[in-house]
């Protein structure tokens, strides 16, 4: 019986493998529990209101390349709406600097998003999703400022900001 020594390049592109079944695992469960929210249509239909950037992003899952929001740099008063169902979802007094690449919120409005567990990625993370039409938002973690210690990291993509 041979032995293969596992060698870093082999070790990334398994778990490279194991991310991409995992995050198609989660766009198949993100879509069959889609009827559940208060807007919903077809895949066809979100594909034609959404193109496919956005359908990728809110309907399947997705995430954008860090940086590449223009909302990452939006610096005007305003709100930030749900692409896909056009919900309120944060006030632009909550929007912070995170360094992260995304856009990034220490609150939501009351009433915008459903948090869900997210274990698509060997890791566990808490999933923000629209309340109203279910989209996938991005993720909230626990390293966020004061007052709630939250940062909401949402994709640009999954966003529209209209000014007050």
């Amino acid at each position: 019986m041979s032995h293969q020594r596992v060698n870093r390049a082999t070790l990334l592109r398994g778990l490279g493998a194991a991310a991409v079944l995992g995050t198609l695992g989660l766009s198949h469960a993100h879509r069959a529990k889609a009827d559940s929210f208060e807007v919903h249509y077809s895949e066809a239909e979100w594909r034609k209101r959404l193109g496919p950037e956005r359908f990728n992003i809110l309907r399947e899952a997705g995430t954008e390349a860090p940086g590449s929001s223009k909302l990452d740099y939006e610096h005007h008063n305003g709100t930030y709406y749900c692409a896909g169902c056009d919900l309120a979802l944060y006030d632009a007094k909550t929007k912070f600097e995170s360094g992260t690449g995304w856009p990034s919120f220490y609150q939501a409005l009351p009433n915008a998003v459903k948090l869900r567990d997210d274990n698509s990625l060997l890791e566990k993370r808490t999933e923000v999703l629209c309340r109203r039409c279910g989209g996938h938002l991005g993720h909230v973690f626990d390293d966020g400022p004061k007052p709630t210690g939250l940062r909401y990291c949402m994709n640009g993509l999954a966003l529209t900001f209209r000014t007050r």
